[in-house]
């Protein structure tokens, strides 16, 4: 599968920005799917994960209220919809696919977990 993030701009601090990821080559049905983000000089992180049926969510706890993740398996497609935006959320932004099926913080929250990745987006957030 590949997968193409896009959606990412500059935003003023309190903004809004929806991130995409389409995949192609096969379905995601059938993924745990997640948002990972990298900010400049900092390792990756977690951001938000979703069960492949869409029934499960989780986020990294800065994020949780002004993000959410959602899917769309018919469009094989992922979105992060970002909202009150702050700085510290600026970062490159890479959407992944998940190989382990079981719903457990410790598989959706590793990047090690992923077996695909997008290109990442960057989010930049002005004070």
């Amino acid at each position: 599968v590949q997968l193409q993030a896009s959606g990412g701009g500059l935003v003023q601090a309190g903004g809004s920005l929806r991130l995409s990821c389409a995949a192609s080559g096969r379905t995601i049905s059938t993924y745990t799917m997640g948002w990972f983000r990298q900010a400049a000089g900092k390792e990756r992180e977690f951001v938000a994960a979703i069960s492949f049926r869409g029934g499960d969510t989780a986020y990294l706890d800065s994020v949780k209220g002004r993000f959410t993740i959602s899917r769309d398996n018919a469009e094989n497609a992922v979105y992060l919809q970002m909202s009150s935006l702050k700085p510290e959320d600026t970062a490159v932004y890479y959407c992944a696919s998940n190989t382990r099926t079981t719903w457990r913080y410790s598989y959706y929250s590793s990047a090690a977990s992923c077996s695909r990745w997008g290109q990442g987006t960057q989010v930049t957030v002005s004070s």
